[in-house]
């Protein structure tokens, strides 16, 4: 697939739908997912490799910004107040951060059960477990996990407050960058979004690319699309400050 970006590619993959992954994203680096076929879904967690405590934080995410969806311009937040990575390019316009993860009851009762015992490659995989799976690789468990992201899905509410769950938000082709500000731990998974209906097990694949980013300019978007963002950056700076970088 190829790269409209201008910035080097320095690796690119696919993850199958219905697939887990882990990675160190460094500072200076962009990572550019793209959604291959249509109605994929990404669930994403951050954490600081260097102090795992420090993870992602929807509530602030949100809350700082004034968003109820995640968009170009906006930062991705860490429990400490600093900013993870920034979305400096987004072709749908809405990525979801308060619906959680698919567990497997959820899976068994949306489409039944398929075991890898029984039908090998083709398992029906639920992000609750395969966030576990790619934790145990650090060290860490159950007691780790935060609320998540969910790229390429988007949800709205109604006047009550009610969920609904937009089907194929997403496009064949459509894509995000995320832009990150200080080296990341990045697990993620490729199965389906909790509220997703469709009738058959859902398995979108995902296509990223790792870029070296381009320099931030005093003028930047993301830095400056909010007061908030502009403390986040300075957070980060005085945090680089301490590491000696």
């Amino acid at each position: 697939m190829p790269n409209n970006s201008t910035d080097p590619v320095l690796y690119s993959d696919t993850l199958n739908g219905a697939c887990h992954w882990s990675m160190r994203m460094r500072k200076g680096t962009t990572l550019k997912l793209t959604d291959i076929e249509g109605g994929a879904n990404v669930g994403m967690l951050f954490y600081n490799p260097e102090n795992m405590l420090e993870r992602y934080n929807a509530p602030d995410t949100l809350k700082c910004q004034h968003t109820f969806k995640i968009t170009r311009g906006h930062c991705l937040y860490s429990d400490m107040g600093r900013i993870f990575c920034s979305v400096v390019d987004d072709t749908t316009g809405w990525h979801e951060t308060v619906c959680g993860n698919i567990t497997r009851p959820m899976v068994i009762e949306k489409w039944g059960e398929h075991n890898y015992q029984d039908h090998h490659n083709d398992w029906y995989k639920n992000g609750y477990d395969s966030f576990l799976v790619e934790l145990a690789k650090y060290g860490l468990g159950k007691k780790d996990m935060a609320a998540n992201l969910n790229l390429f899905s988007r949800v709205e509410t109604d006047v009550e407050g009610n969920l609904r769950y937009i089907e194929n938000h997403s496009s064949a082709g459509d894509f995000i960058q995320l832009r990150f500000e200080m080296d990341t731990l990045l697990i993620l998974h490729t199965c389906p979004h909790p509220l997703n209906k469709q009738k058959t097990y859902p398995q979108k694949p995902v296509h990223y690319e790792i870029l070296t980013s381009q320099p931030i300019n005093a003028d930047d978007l993301c830095m400056n699309s909010c007061t908030e963002n502009q403390r986040g950056f300075e957070n980060n700076r005085i945090y680089h400050l301490g590491l000696g970088a």
